[in-house]
């Protein structure tokens, strides 16, 4: 792995970003530890499950955070909304991928990113079972274990390979799903769903997608991933082209040059619904709805 290019950043950002690695490689390392050893997890609500392993990482990184950082906000999947009106703020997914983990399928991550007056400025996400480490700062790029990394250069969506996930409220939107997959499927290289969509925008943000869409996801599944791909050149929205915000819940991110398409695709009737109360509203002191998370 190369050295991380932390001197380049400003000031203000160096050890913001030194300290969201070292928590993401703590944070792996236990999960990778439970997972090695076998996993106990209890259902939160409807397709909806927790690990010790999520509630475990959960604490060890905000206990991190607090005795680096104590002045600083903090949103966690785990029911947890410290500060929200702080002018930095870490938004925390300790296990995504808990579906993944929980039923041993080894891809799931560790997602934190540091946000600056609700802007999202430092992404890490971490693969502990393939040892791999994104890194995003905005304006200065993105990174995998310390190479810089860039979105591809497919620019046609039939040659492009896109990724996707289901929501725990499917029942909320499981027609428009399915014809939005069938659709996206036919006019595509492939679709896959793997079910960590953090690590599957850092996939995007890599080259190894193209594109990703998904409903009804929380700010810590795409905060960190979305600045990811933003940082490497790609384009991030919502499913009509707007701006993206972690707070919407509609996360479409593709290379850029397939985005049109991916839009037109979207757009289509019976699809994705043309309204959508997000899972998640925590925005100053607005208050933590119940996750709604992939996994």
């Amino acid at each position: 792995m190369r050295r991380w290019p932390l001197a380049q950043l400003p000031a203000s950002h160096r050890p913001l970003a030194a300290e969201a690695l070292a928590a993401a490689a703590a944070a792996g390392k236990l999960v990778r530890r439970r997972f090695q050893t076998g996993v106990a997890f209890r259902m939160k609500g409807p397709a909806d499950v927790v690990t010790e392993a999520d509630e475990d990482a959960q604490r060890l990184l905000v206990g991190r955070l607090l005795r680096r950082f104590p002045g600083h906000g903090i949103l966690a999947e785990e029911h947890l909304d410290r500060r929200p009106d702080a002018e930095w703020r870490w938004v925390l997914d300790p296990l995504d991928g808990t579906k993944n983990f929980a039923r041993g399928h080894p891809y799931f991550c560790v997602s934190i990113a540091v946000l600056h007056d609700g802007q999202a400025e430092i992404g890490v996400v971490h693969d502990p079972l393939h040892a791999e480490t994104f890194l995003a700062v905005r304006g200065h790029g993105a990174w995998r274990n310390g190479r810089r990394i860039h979105v591809s250069d497919v620019r046609r969506l039939a040659g492009a390979f896109l990724g996707t996930g289901v929501p725990h409220r499917i029942h909320r939107f499981g027609a428009g799903i399915g014809r939005t997959f069938g659709r996206f499927a036919g006019r595509s290289f492939g679709v896959r769903g793997r079910g960590a969509g953090a690590l599957d925008l850092c996939y995007v943000a890599c080259g190894r997608l193209e594109g990703y869409w998904e409903i009804d996801q929380s700010p810590w599944d795409i905060a960190a991933g979305g600045l990811m791909v933003e940082e490497a050149g790609g384009r991030m929205s919502d499913f009509r082209g707007r701006p993206f915000d972690i707070f919407q819940g509609e996360t479409l991110a593709s290379n850029g040059h397939i985005h049109r398409q991916l839009l037109a695709v979207l757009a289509l009737p019976g699809g994705m619904p043309r309204r959508h109360a997000p899972p998640v509203t925590s925005r100053g002191r607005r208050g933590l709805r119940p996750s709604s998370r992939e996994g």
